[in-house]
């Protein structure tokens, strides 16, 4: 025994939700599904990168609320 508490043992510890990574899930959603999750605000796109998510959402869902 090494002195870090244990997890209680039961038949629901599967049941127990885990965390996960939000960018883990971003990358499985598009390797498995071909669904794209991306913030306008990501680093590590360009302006121009920006300017086009932002144009192909604003054709797809029209725009932002709170928006004139």
């Amino acid at each position: 025994m090494n002195g870090s508490p244990t997890l209680p043992r039961s038949c629901l510890a599967r049941l127990v939700p885990h965390k996960t990574d939000p960018e883990q899930q971003r990358r499985n959603g598009w390797q498995q599904h071909g669904i794209l999750v991306v913030s306008i605000d990501d680093k590590r796109l360009s302006w121009p990168e920006q300017e086009m998510v932002k144009h192909v959402a604003k054709k797809l869902f029209g725009d932002k609320l709170g928006r004139r």
